[in-house]
């Protein structure tokens, strides 16, 4: 009986060690299949605008015949932000059994503040995308009474510490005139005042907000202001919108 369970005991070692064999075989011939057949042949872009194709190609860094799983997605999506500035959001996925799909979301308007001899342009979500010459900010909204620390293109952007309200207020307003397609409106945003910031919309008005408000809720306080027959297409003037949270106070320009 003795001898009879040692050799029950060694065939059921025996069939373990062979299920653990297939196990790793099985697995190893995955890896192979993976690496052997799943290879890039194909990048199709999504979303792009101001960038090209081939430039977003060239900047993920991705060479033709590279294994589609070992590709490391976050690494390709550092890459292209690095080098391409004013795309802010990237979803790279794959597409069996060749293709990588990337979808880029680009920033909108950048807004221009004028230091160093030049303009630096800032995105809707606080990075520094690009700068220009001083003579061209002429083209952009302009950002006034800050001053960038170390600006360099592909970074967010920085104020002193004692300005920390005023950077988060010009970030979440500049996202909220995004976010309500109205960023093309934007003259200038002034922060000089530490009480509350301007905003010079439109070509003929100005609009006082205050800091750290809901610039969602503001935004369409004043949309709803502007589309009343009260404000004729003449008019010029300040909508005064940190006084009250549920109304608008204009003041018309006197002639």
């Amino acid at each position: 009986m003795a001898r009879r369970r040692r050799k029950k005991r060694r065939r059921g070692g025996g069939g373990f060690l062979y299920k653990l064999l297939s196990v790793l075989l099985i697995c190893m011939a995955i890896i192979l299949a993976l690496t052997l057949f799943f290879r890039v042949d194909t990048i199709e872009i999504h979303g792009q605008v101001r960038y090209t194709e081939e430039e977003i190609r060239e900047a993920s860094g991705i060479k033709p015949g590279e294994n589609l799983y070992l590709l490391n997605k976050n690494d390709v999506a550092a890459r292209i932000i690095e080098s391409l500035p004013y795309i802010e959001n990237i979803h790279p996925y794959r597409k069996l059994p060749d293709t990588l799909v990337i979808e880029v979301t680009e920033c909108g308007k950048p807004l221009a503040v004028v230091q160093d001899s030049g303009a630096w342009l800032i995105s809707p979500h606080g990075k520094v995308v690009g700068r220009v010459e001083e003579s061209e900010a002429v083209d952009y909204g302009t950002v006034t009474g800050c001053t960038l620390l170390a600006p360099s293109i592909g970074t967010p952007i920085a104020l002193a510490t004692e300005y920390g309200a005023q950077q988060t207020s010009l970030i979440d307003l500049m996202t909220a005139l995004e976010s309500a397609g109205l960023l093309e409106e934007v003259d200038s945003i002034h922060l000089e005042d530490l009480s509350y910031l301007t905003m010079d919309y439109g070509g003929r008005f100005t609009v006082r907000l205050a800091y750290s408000a809901d610039y969602d809720w503001e935004l369409q306080k004043l949309v709803k202001a502007l589309s009343k027959d009260a404000i004729q297409s003449n008019m010029t003037g300040t909508f005064d919108l940190q006084l009250d949270s549920q109304h608008v106070y204009f003041i018309p320009n006197v002639r």
